[in-house]
């Protein structure tokens, strides 16, 4: 189950939007979060065109054992490529992929970009059915998490900061998957955006709720959670410039669920 809400509602907080034409470029303190359901019932009615994926992606498809992983992850990279070419004016198969050097050791596995030196930032993240995509004008990570079994949430947690993990065990028993998953997709979005991803261990820095007596969060990010209905988990972590307020702006687009229109404009016709 996604949410509670019908598939082609959006979230509270999330304006209905029809899929991108021509999009303008964030500037740096602002962000665009797209939001895109894929419900096992749509990738069972659609064929999805996988021609606009370039030769990495489409191996990485085939290492997938269940069709539902590979169909999940061509949706998910299709509507990553459709949101990037309304911000480049370009078609979906024509956007070139890169690797930015990795922060921690400097190999070429960092965080992926867009070919270009003028190219916006972003991030994809996807978890069961729901695809989170962030464009910005500096560096940005988003993540999106199912809740946990509490089980998974106790052993996992053990990996947080110990001011994270003292949240985790201080929450009542009922509410700790959705605690740690909170927690877990802050970790992420800001390690994506950094670009180390679980490169750098996750019990470093701080990303649980500021108040009296909490550790000081990271400097130089702003750290937010995605509304993303109720089974899930989301986050934004968008790097300011330096001596920039920690105001953002974000804007959010909700594109609805995965259906045969739908799939036609993820091939880019």
């Amino acid at each position: 189950m996604l949410s509670h809400l019908e598939p082609s509602c959006p979230p509270p907080g999330w304006a209905p939007a029809l899929w991108p034409g021509r999009m303008s470029r964030p500037a740096a303190d602002s962000l665009d979060l797209w939001l895109f359901h894929v419900t096992d019932a749509g990738l069972r009615s659609v064929v999805l065109d996988r021609s606009p994926l370039d030769p990495g992606e489409r191996s990485r498809v085939t290492s997938f054992v269940r069709p539902l992983d590979r169909g999940r992850y061509v949706a998910a990279h299709l509507a990553l490529r459709r949101v990037l070419c309304a911000y480049e004016g370009v078609r979906p198969a024509e956007l070139v992929f890169v690797r930015r050097s990795c922060p921690c050791c400097g190999g070429p596995h960092g965080r992926p970009a867009l070919a270009g030196a003028d190219a916006p930032h972003f991030s994809l993240s996807h978890a069961g059915g729901l695809v989170l995509i962030g464009v910005a004008g500096r560096p940005v990570g988003v993540d999106v998490e199912a809740l946990p079994p509490p089980r998974k949430a106790a052993t996992v947690s053990e990996a947080l900061h110990p001011a994270e993990r003292r949240a985790v065990h201080a929450a009542q028993p009922a509410l700790r998957p959705a605690v740690f998953a909170r927690l877990w997709a802050r970790k992420e979005a800001y390690l994506k955006g950094l670009g180390t991803g679980v490169g750098r261990s996750p019990d470093l820095d701080y990303l649980g709720d500021p108040g009296a007596g909490a550790p000081a969060r990271p400097p130089g990010w702003t750290v937010r959670d995605v509304p993303v209905g109720p089974e899930h988990a989301a986050a934004v972590a968008l790097e300011r410039a330096p001596g920039a307020d920690p105001a953002i702006t974000v804007r959010t687009h909700h594109l609805g669920v995965l259906d045969a229109s739908a799939a036609e404009v993820l091939a880019g016709r």
